[in-house]
């Protein structure tokens, strides 16, 4: 479909996304950075910020509990200002998120007991990301809502709360449901007041019925994304062109639409917000799942050009057609979507917690760097972290403290340290499993999940079927080449004393020497660069990690734990608890970025190189280990870039690679957006898992995208 032309929604489409960059602008010079993902909302009218006030408040002036929760998201969206602009087959924008609403929020100061203190310490020696509190980043199953509509669900809770009605923890639950409920239909009536024509008509109907048509469907999922983001940030879609694909087949069966409206109405779906969806890939039996709409989903993202997160699963089977118009958009539009999963190691990874290929093939790519049985599966995924650099520093300082220096006591005390800050993780995962349902429970997820609302209880409180705890590790290439800087300056060419490398690393390379000891080290062999120790013990050290959890990767209470190597965004903070490091890194700086080996790690960056690395350092139990790829944009300009791209592509996934993702940028475009992002409004970059506005986020961040980028020899 490479010819594709958009030309009865042309102008629509222009004057929406001038808009969306007008608006982005706007949030930019009211709150400044953003190193988070572009999200859909607008700017509240400030009218409303200054005399809007939740109804049920704590005397610290937050709000904790189901009854709090509901009471306050139905009065926010009964109060939502209304969203209609005329070029827009959609209707409505999300202006608040609500999570973010709720002034000195401290879990520990909850009505209710939910202290975990015990676990303070090794959070804090370890810098660990427990997850303990937090919300979302599990998957629902848009189906569930787009066969029953909002009336449907209303009338589903109603009939749950009389078969539950002597069961406490289900009424209170169940009657919270009818809250937000009551609170999203209000909100589509009033919008649909405001609305006219066709736009009017199928909002009213929305606010009950379920949706008929390709146009419905897609306004339908728009108010469960909105409805959801407002709620507490959930941006988990779907599979997009199945879930799509029944209401186009038969929009086009009955003559009622052509492929430019369905392009249009799937581009507003993307507008309204950059949800996280899936398209390709093989259905629960194999079968591979592209058809017309999966093309069309790309050509609308292909038409916005606007921050979007489209994946591609790569499979066996799969239509190669799709594949390569993924990479020609990819490479013509250098806006780093879409990305591509592979489907070999995904599948083969989760079947080795003991589950089908069926569910296997069911769990796909619906966030930054996680997968997720829609509707099914409860996981934590992306909140839950163990900083490997500060597990690294521990053991460094503990071995340098004991004067019993040797690479193999200093490897056997990180796996000690490991071991303990799993163990952490573990114990803090299980208290948030018994005490999240009543801090926030999840009422938007809960309607479009199998169990909560028949079992009465919160997805995070056994609603679902299965709870497959996240888990992702950080930091990998810095600890690495650590290692590996150890072994060939200080044990095998005896260039530096361990006593005279400890002194090095502790004053930050400071002391007499210590810039010369620090250019030593940093020369020393780098995981990426391939055949060197360093890139054995990237090996190694992933392996500890996945296998670092204790009861067989299980919790104390029996909940599955599932390993990956990723960082998001928080490369920078993790960094910043670190001081410096053995590989020639100083104290602060960032840590490596998820999988990937340190920037520099050899001279010519060699994208096959990278690949093979982090294909090499995947945890091997379905959960991604992703490739962030960083190719200019001169790379357009060499014989085939899409053939030599989609071969390196499956090169990855043949090796055991999971997640890939791409910048293709033009190192004068973003040396100059550094310098003056203001000037630069348009320029897009694939910040991690997800797409960004240069310009929003914060000029630190934008440094460090800058060096990832395009910066050779950081450490050198």
């Amino acid at each position: 479909m490479s010819g594709f032309k958009l030309e009865k929604y042309a102008g629509r489409i222009a004057r929406l996304v001038a808009k969306k960059k007008e608006q982005t602008l706007a949030k930019y010079r009211r709150f400044g950075k953003a190193d988070e993902d572009d999200y859909g909302y607008v700017l509240p009218p400030e009218e409303f910020m200054r005399t809007f006030r939740f109804p049920v408040l704590d005397e610290n002036g937050s709000f904790h509990g189901v009854s709090a929760w509901a009471k306050n998201y139905r009065a926010l969206l009964e109060a939502h200002p209304v969203y209609v602009d005329p070029d827009d087959a959609l209707a409505g924008r999300w202006m608040f998120m609500m999570s973010r609403m709720r002034a000195g929020y401290q879990l520990s100061l909850a009505p209710f007991p939910v202290d975990y203190s015990f676990l303070h310490h090794d959070q804090e020696l370890y810098d660990l990301t427990h997850g303990i509190g937090k919300d979302a980043h599990f998957a629902p199953d848009y189906r569930i809502g787009l066969s029953l509509g909002w009336g449907g669900l209303t009338r589903k809770v109603e009939r749950s709360l009389e078969a539950h009605k002597f069961d406490s923890e289900a009424v209170e639950l169940l009657n919270a449901e009818l809250e937000a409920l009551a609170g999203i239909r209000n909100w589509i009536h009033r919008t649909a007041m405001a609305a006219e024509g066709e736009l009017r008509r199928i909002n009213l109907r929305l606010e009950n019925d379920p949706p008929e048509t390709l146009r419905e469907a897609c306004q339908w999922i728009a108010w469960f994304n909105m409805a959801s983001r407002t709620y507490n940030r959930d941006g988990a879609g779907g599979q997009l062109d199945e879930i799509l694909r029944p209401y186009y087949e038969r929009d086009i069966a009955a003559g009622r639409i052509d492929d430019e409206d369905a392009v249009y109405y799937i581009a507003c779906l993307l507008l309204n917000d950059p949800h996280y969806y899936q398209i390709g890939g093989p259905d629960p039996n194999g079968k591979d799942q592209t058809s017309r709409i999966s093309f069309l989903i790309l050509e609308a993202a292909h038409a916005l050009k606007t921050p979007c997160n489209l994946t591609i699963r790569v499979h066996d089977r799969m239509d190669e057609k799709l594949f390569r118009r993924g990479v020609e958009i990819l490479l013509e539009d250098n806006l780093g979507y879409p990305r591509f999963s592979g489907d070999n190691a995904l599948i083969e990874g989760f079947m080795r917690n003991g589950y089908s290929i069926e569910l296997a093939r069911e769990r796909i790519a619906l966030g930054c760097n996680w997968m997720s049985i829609p509707g099914r599966e409860y996981t934590l995924n992306d909140t839950v972290k163990i900083n490997m650099m500060k597990v690294f520093e521990v053991a460094f300082n503990e071995i340098a403290d004991s004067g019993k220096f040797s690479l193999g006591a200093l490897h056997k005390c990180y796996q000690k340290h490991l071991a303990r800050a799993a163990f952490c993780i573990a114990e803090g995962l299980d208290f948030h499993l018994a005490h999240q349902y009543r801090n926030e429970p999840e009422l938007l997820l809960n309607l479009l999940c199998y169990g909560p609302i028949e079992k009465g209880r919160d997805a995070s409180h056994g609603g679902v079927d299965f709870y497959n705890m996240c888990c992702d590790g950080a930091g990998l290439a810095v600890v690495a080449d650590s290692f590996a800087a150890l072994q060939t300056q200080v044990v095998e060419r005896k260039r530096i004393a361990w006593k005279e490398c400890v002194e090095a690393v502790r004053s930050d390379f400071r002391n007499e020497n210590g810039e010369q000891i620090r250019r030593l080290l940093a020369s020393s062999p780098r995981f990426g660069h391939g055949g060197t120790c360093a890139d054995e013990w990237a090996v190694t050290l992933t392996h500890d990690f996945a296998e670092t959890f204790p009861n067989g990767r299980r919790t104390p209470e029996g909940r599955l734990i599932i390993p990956g190597l990723f960082s998001w965004a928080d490369t920078l903070r993790f960094g910043k608890t670190v001081g410096a490091t053995p590989n020639g890194r100083r104290a602060g700086e960032p840590s490596s970025h998820g999988a990937n080996p340190c920037p520099g790690f050899r001279k010519d960056g060699a994208a096959t190189a990278v690949a093979k690395a982090v294909a090499s350092v995947q945890c091997g139990y379905g959960n991604t280990s992703p490739l962030q790829l960083e190719l200019d944009a001169s790379f357009v300009n060499c014989a085939d870039p899409v053939g030599r791209l989609t071969a390196l592509f499956r090169t990855h996934f043949k090796l055991g690679g999971t997640l890939i993702n791409v910048n293709i940028v033009d190192a004068k475009t973003l040396r100059a957006a550094q310098k003056e992002p203001e000037k630069f409004p348009d320029l897009i970059v694939r910040v991690t898992g997800f797409t960004s506005y240069f310009i929003m986020l914060s000029p630190e961040f934008r440094d460090f995208v800058v060096k990832r980028i395009i910066e050779e020899e950081q450490y050198a």
